[in-house]
This record gives C-alpha cells, structure tokens and sequence, in this order.
C-alpha cells in the first residue's frame, strides 16, 4: 500500500494530514462567502445611514403632522390638543380658498414648469455642440440658480412695478397701457412665473447637457448616414437618449411647484404676500399654509394643508405612472 508520502511525491495528494487540508479548504471557502458578503452587502452598508436620517428627520414630522392635523392646536400652546378627528379635512374640502390655492398652484406651475423645461431643452441642444466659451455659458447658466430667491424676487418685483418699473415703460414706448401685475390675478400669475423660469431654466439645462454627452457618438453618425437632419437627430436620436432626464426634472418641477412659496409671497410686497394678493389671486398651497399655522395660528389646519399637498404629489406621481404604463401598452 502506498504510503501518504509517496502519493504526495506522485502529485495524487497533498502532504500533511487530511485535517490540514480540510482546514485549508473551509477558511477558502469562509473567506470566499465573506468577500462575497463584503461586495453584496457594501451597498447597504452605504445607504443604512441614509434611512436612518430619513427616519429621524422625514418619517417623524410626516407623522406627527399627521397627528396634529386631526386636533384643534393652536401655535402658541401646541402641548394642548382636542381631538377633532377629520374635521379639519371636511372643513378644508368645503373651504373655498383651498380650492382656489389649488388652481393657483396648478396654473402658475404650468405656466412655470412647461417653457421653463422646453427653453432648458433648447439650450442644453446649443451647449451640447462645440462652440467657443463653452465653459462660460455653462458657468453663466447656474448663475440665477445660484441666487437667492429673495434677492430675484426682490429684483422681479421692481421689474414689474405698476407706475416705475421696466416691464410697463417698455409697454408704454409701443402705446399699450401699463399693467397692474400685482393685483390682476393672470399678470401676477405670469410674473411670478417669470422668477421660476429665471431662475431653474440654467439648473435643468445642465442636467440635460450632461445627459446628451453620455449619448454615443455613433448614434449621430448613424442617423446623419441615413440622411436624417439636425432636428430629425434631435427628436429621433437626442430626446429618447434622455427620456429618463426628462421625467426625473418633470418630477422634480412638479414638486417645486407643489411646494412654490418664496416667490409670490415677496413678490406680494407686505400682508398681502401672505394672503396671495388681495383676493388671493395668487396665493398658492404653500402661502395657504404659512396663512393659516403663523398668521391664524391654527396648527391643526396647517398640518391639514401640509397632508393635502403631499396627497397630490402622491396623486401627479400615480398619474404619471399610469399614463407611462397606457403609453407602453400601446407602443
């Protein structure tokens, strides 16, 4: 019978005892699972501490919002609360300055969100060709967003002021008669408008840069082979290469908009900043809730507000969902 020594000589077996080996192999297998568990497992690591943050600072004020929109609290004693239920959400349905909130915000963020995008579209498509100082109107671009909102609201409202500002006297070289842009519920609406497009056409325009420069080269080689021209490669090649850009700034413009407050509220030059004008022409969801928790002091509504507004975010998001999934069935 051969001996272990002669095997391992013969290159049948390894030398040292089977229990060596064994050890051998299970730490290669251990240390095998473990770089696996490492790899796998690192991601989690990574976000583990973003959920927790989430937790602590999104997830308890969404809750406890939530709890004070069915009390009765006041802002100055808001340790006492009577259970009121849903009170506040009937109340809120039948209040007719919710609703007209709610088209306020819808219109101003059409009239906001829609050039504002197509405009960021076109520039992106002129800064995504090689021109000279290309660098500089990419900086130039991120200017207005680097602004404060006070400072562009402050500035638009000079702009549209009904008896000096530059909007009028331009009107007035061509003979049209000055514009009441604060009080007249349209022009309000476009004006504060103007400051939102003003200030994020230049931030989605980047986003958009940046996506049309991971579209590969030869897409645009291929289709003007084929004969296709500039805008046929804009529409065939340029724009589904950043579908997804598009709907994520869509996204994010329907939240800003949903959330728009800085803006009409300088622009409202005083009290009726708070009130939306007036007549509250312009007064959008976010002013409603600032009107009813810090000028009415009524928490309980305000949190009423605050859940409504978070309920149509949560229904554009549905919509939007269930448009891409008709979209897909019939394509």
């Amino acid at each position: 019978m051969a001996t272990s020594t002669t095997k391992a000589l013969a290159g049948e077996e390894p030398p040292g005892p089977s229990h060596a080996r064994d050890g051998k192999e299970t730490s290669r297998r251990r240390g095998a699972w473990l770089h696996r568990l490492d790899v796998k497992g690192a991601p989690y690591a990574f976000v583990a501490p973003f959920f927790v943050v989430f937790a602590a600072f999104s997830f308890y004020p969404l809750v406890y919002t939530s709890w004070i929109s069915l009390h009765d609290v006041e802002l100055a004693t808001l340790d006492i609360m009577e259970w009121v239920a849903f009170d506040n959400y009937v109340d809120l349905w039948g209040d007719s300055r919710f609703w007209n909130a709610v088209q306020n915000t819808i219109t101003i963020g059409v009239i906001s969100t829609v050039p504002q995008l197509l405009m960021a579209l076109g520039m992106a498509h002129l800064l995504n060709y090689r021109m000279r100082a290309s660098l500089f109107f990419r900086v130039a671009s991120l200017v207005p967003y680097a602004t404060s909102v006070g400072a562009a609201a402050l500035v638009f409202t000079m702009i549209y002021e009904r008896d000096f500002g530059m909007i009028n006297w331009a009107l007035g070289t061509v003979g049209i008669d000055p514009v009441n842009w604060e009080a007249d519920k349209w022009p309000a609406q476009v004006a504060i408008s103007t400051i939102v497009i003003w200030r994020w056409t230049g931030y989605n325009a980047l986003l958009y840069l940046a996506a049309m420069q991971a579209i590969p080269a030869e897409r645009y080689e291929a289709a003007s082979l084929d004969g296709a021209s500039r805008w046929q490669q804009f529409t065939h090649v340029t724009v589904p290469g950043i579908r997804s850009t598009i709907v994520f700034t869509i996204v994010l413009s329907t939240i800003g908009a949903t959330q728009l407050f800085g803006e009409p509220l300088i622009f409202g030059q005083g009290p009726n900043g708070v009130t939306g004008g007036a007549n509250n022409q312009y007064q959008t969801l976010g002013l409603l809730l600032y009107e009813e928790g810090w000028k009415n002091y009524q928490m309980g509504r305000s949190a009423t507000v605050a859940w409504a507004m978070f309920m149509l975010l949560v229904l554009a998001f549905l919509a939007q969902r269930l448009i891409k999934r008709l979209r897909s069935r019939t394509s």
